[in-house]
């Protein structure tokens, strides 16, 4: 909501040093957000006048069409004589009142403004249009042409109002009546201490059997509707000047006399109103609910299909309007610059059910001020009051007269009044603010509060938001001021804080940032065709997936299976960006249906659900493990002075599985495999061991060169996915810290040759049960293959290191240590001492 300080004070008499910015903190410290304070006209300075255009004359010879003319400026050019200007707008003639700005003036965006020679002539100034003086948006255009009874050489920063500060102000859902200035004035009036000019207070007819007939049959949809008539409206009349302006402040675009008192009305008061040219309704006006499949064009000139739950306007021949988002095109108002012109108007104020109005300006993606004002909550007695106030502006500046009928259509309802403890806000907020300061701040948001200990509290009808204790208690609150609550750190019961498995979750993520890697949080949703991309089989179990009803995007309907599309996708941008040299990794949840989900229920909204309706709501969720993963491409280890660089490969991902084990004290086996989307001579299987048995822990290794393609990442892409629900099975208690010893140790070098079919792995379990106690790393540190080896070997070297926690090793005991692996080795796998 934009609201106009100049407007503001009219309804509360703020002193006249404050500021825009000194209401924003006003405004800011009762609980409304003000995003933001315009200085509009910052910068403008004179001479800024009115001119009557003289003459016109056409300059040939030129590209565009340009005007020499001499403009009348009375004295504000300090001679009296014609100004001469040229411009190249043509939206005006000979005798039309425009607005120009003289040499020596500056305009918004330090535009200084000299005489200059230009297309032949000298231009002494101006002829301006809204976007030069930054009015916005008029509709034209063009040159701003000025209605006939402003004299040559009025001060055109004061007729225009050019200079002010516009609040900008987010209003929140619960919030609904500050969508007006009525709103805004009211908790103005409240942070000042100051009386409030209520717009509202009018003088209102009662209502009769001679208004325009209206029959509303959907009583629940539409509480209240107030119709009244205005007749003998001039053709001619035009939207002044101050409300033109305030409607621009207000970000909103004038367009004709009706309509713009409309929408200043709404802005003031908050009400949305609608105005009906009479001479194009046929018969009564009706309010009742769409037939399925009925059509109606709106003011946006489009068709639209209407759904048997939208509320409508109607007459005889059927929808006039979508009730509380937008009228028909079939009764629009005439535009002042059609042969039609709308002499009689119908004038439609009603109060229609905000959730009603919600669905059906979602359901049509058509959101207007209107809607967005039902939807939030309008005042249902403002109705009447609105109606009187667009018909007195509509009497006086359109030349009209209201006839005697007033139609008002109410549904019966009462006051909704609350019971509330009188110290229940000292209780909500931990401050003593007593029985009368609660009664008095009550009593300023518009409510009646009596009794002494209870307080029964009548809610005021432009705030449907206050419903219970601690609605009141949070007005109470908010009033009296955050900041002056007492700041009290809550102590934590003993014996609570992080389980196992988020200690574990953190630290798996502490471990990747350490090791290089850079945490990236993707949306949890995926399609049909990145799954493609990745090359999974049709019977992939990844391939099943839970669909979105609503999802968020056409080309991911469905939650993801695999935290790979998204890490893959990040990589890409950032490749695309310039960045490299990338290392990514994600921890987060994915969702595996089995097959065996339950039929969800709808859990109701006036209860809490039982026990056995959250247990049938769980057995319909899908299984949702949480996993983690790593992409890489680029270099690994940057070059520099200290050597040469590294590119990024398949053993990198599988060693940050490693350290993912390694955060959990769990040792990890690795071995060959193939498995979509990896290239399958460069993919490993990774598992753990879950009570005695080995279970796939997760994959790891290069891409295959078509997924790379596929998805234009960058060539030799690694990649790394393992389920941490599984990781946490194979944790073996609480995490013991290693041993350090103090003795020394005993390093024995191997090298073994193997077939070439052998896994490193099935060698290193190998040695590593063969070395027995003494053991304490094992390390692969070459792997080699050549003539010297011969065809279809290849060597594996290890450093092996020997210690023991009670004494210092002697050399014949690290090399039976030593013998004992490889010969375990070479009985289990094939393996020759390298030389022998």
């Amino acid at each position: 909501m934009r609201v106009p300080l100049s407007w503001l004070r009219e309804y509360v008499d703020l002193p006249p040093t404050e500021t825009g910015r000194d209401v924003q903190a006003k405004l800011v410290a009762v609980g409304l957000e003000v995003e933001t304070v315009e200085q509009i006209g910052a910068g403008l300075k004179g001479p800024l006048v009115v001119g009557k255009v003289l003459t016109i004359e056409e300059l040939e010879g030129f590209k565009k069409p340009i005007r020499f003319c001499t403009v009348d400026v009375g004295s504000a050019n300090g001679t009296g004589e014609p100004q001469e200007i040229v411009c190249g707008a043509r939206n005006f003639a000979v005798g039309d009142k425009v607005v120009v700005v003289l040499p020596g003036a500056v305009l918004p965006g330090d535009f200084a403004i000299a005489a200059r020679k230009t297309y032949g002539r000298t231009s002494h100034g101006m002829i301006c249009s809204t976007d030069e003086l930054g009015m916005g948006d008029d509709g034209t255009h063009g040159i701003i042409v000025l209605p006939p009874e402003h004299e040559a050489g009025t001060d055109a920063i004061e007729l225009l109002e050019l200079v002010d500060e516009v609040l900008d102000i987010a209003v929140t859902p619960d919030r609904g009546y500050c969508l007006s200035m009525r709103g805004v004035a009211r908790e103005t009036a409240i942070a000042y201490g100051l009386p409030l000019r209520d717009p509202a207070l009018l003088d209102v007819p009662a209502p009769n059997a001679y208004g325009y007939p209206v029959k509303v049959s959907d009583p629940i949809g539409c509480d209240r509707f107030t119709a009244r008539t205005v007749v003998g409206l001039q053709p001619e009349a035009r939207s002044p000047i101050w409300m033109q302006r305030r409607l621009q402040k207000a970000g909103m675009r004038p367009i004709s006399l009706a309509v713009d008192v409309t929408n200043y009305v709404m802005l003031e008061l908050g009400q949305p109103l609608h105005a009906y040219d009479r001479t194009r309704i046929d018969g009564p006006i009706g309010v009742r609910r769409a037939e399925q499949g009925e059509k109606l064009t709106t003011l946006d000139g489009t068709v639209r299909v209407l759904d048997a739950a939208d509320l409508v306007i109607t007459d005889n021949r059927g929808p006039i309007g979508l009730a509380g988002v937008m009228g028909g095109a079939n009764t629009e108002i005439a535009d002042a610059s059609e042969d039609a012109h709308t002499t009689e108007v119908v004038i439609e104020a009603a109060h229609f059910d905000a959730i009603s109005i919600a669905r059906t300006a979602r359901r049509h993606k058509l959101a207007s001020e209107a809607s967005k004002r039902f939807e939030r909550g309008v005042d249902p007695q403002a109705a009447a009051a609105a109606a009187q106030r667009t018909v007195d502006l509509l009497v006086l500046l359109a030349g009209g007269t209201a006839e005697a009928g007033v139609t008002e259509v109410s549904a019966p309802s009462g006051p909704r009044t609350i019971t509330m403890a009188a110290d229940h806000p000292d209780k909500v907020a931990g401050v003593a603010y007593g029985r009368e300061t609660v009664v008095r701040r009550l009593q300023e948001v518009g409510c009646d509060a009596y009794g002494q200990d209870e307080l029964l509290v009548t809610a005021p009808s432009w705030r449907p938001d206050l419903n219970e204790p601690n609605d009141l208690a949070e007005e109470v609150i908010r009033l009296e001021g955050y900041e002056n609550l007492p700041s009290t750190l809550p102590t934590p019961p003993s014996g609570r804080g992080l389980t196992d498995r988020q200690r574990l979750h953190r630290r798996v993520g502490r471990a990747l940032a350490g090791a290089g890697y850079v945490e990236a949080l993707n949306y949890p949703f995926t399609g049909e065709a990145v799954l493609d991309q990745l090359g999974l089989e049709a019977d992939d179990a990844r391939r099943r997936t839970v669909k979105l009803v609503n999802p968020l995007s056409d080309e991911e309907p469905s939650l993801r299976t695999t935290l790979l599309p998204g890490l893959l996708g990040a990589l890409r941008r950032n490749d695309g960006r310039g960045s490299h040299d990338l290392a990514l990794f994600e921890t987060g949840l994915v969702f595996r249906p089995t097959g065996q989900e339950t039929k969800p229920v709808r859990l109701p909204v006036d209860r809490r659900p039982s026990d056995e309706e959250i247990a049938t709501l769980d057995a319909a969720l899908p299984r949702q493990p949480r996993r983690a993963a790593v992409v890489l491409a680029g270099a690994r280890e940057q070059a520099g002075w200290w050597g040469k660089g590294r590119p990024a490969d398949w053993a990198d991902s599988v060693e940050a599985a490693r350290t993912i084990a390694r955060e959990a004290g769990v040792d990890l086996t690795v071995r060959a495999d193939q498995h979509a989307p990896w290239h399958p001579g460069r993919c490993a299987a990774l598992y753990v061991t879950v009570d005695g048995e080995e279970t796939l822990f997760g994959h790891a290794g290069e891409l295959h060169p078509r997924v790379i393609k596929e998805l234009h990442l960058p060539e030799r892409t690694c990649a790394m996915e393992v389920e941490l629900d599984v990781l946490e099975q194979a944790v073996d208690g609480a995490l013991r810290a290693p041993r350090i010893s103090t003795f020394p140790v005993a390093t024995q070098d191997v090298a073994l040759v193997v077939g070439q079919d052998v896994p490193a792995a099935d060698v290193e379990r190998a040695l590593r049960e063969g070395a027995g106690e003494l053991l304490e790393s094992l390390r692969l540190f070459d792997v080699f293959t050549g003539e010297q080896i011969g065809e279809g070997h290849k060597s594996l070297a290890y450093a092996l290191r020997f210690r023991a926690a009670d004494r210092t090793l002697t050399v014949d005991e690290a090399s039976a240590a030593r013998d004992a692996a490889v010969a375990l080795a070479a009985e289990r796998t094939g393996a020759v001492l390298r030389g022998a």
